[in-house]
């Protein structure tokens, strides 16, 4: 493999390029980190919201099943 002296010269500059940068960038991409955890939360919280419905929902449907059963037991004993 050959040394290829333009690849080496653009990885020095984006090298040093990004270490220029990366004090002034901190601020924005912990602004950027801060939203994305608290677009998540809002989802996860929804998530968690919705399974509780539908959790909710079955057992609803559950207690009427037992009850109609029961109801069909007692008809048949009497």
């Amino acid at each position: 493999m050959r040394f290829h002296v333009p690849s080496f010269l653009a990885g020095v500059a984006v090298g040093a390029g990004g270490a220029t940068l990366a004090p002034r960038l901190r601020p924005i991409v912990v602004e950027i980190a801060a939203d994305v955890y608290r677009a998540l939360d809002a989802v996860m919280l929804r998530v968690a919201r919705g399974r509780e419905n539908f959790s909710d929902l079955l057992a609803e449907a559950r207690a009427l099943a037992r009850r109609r059963t029961k109801k069909a037991h007692l008809k048949e004993v009497a």
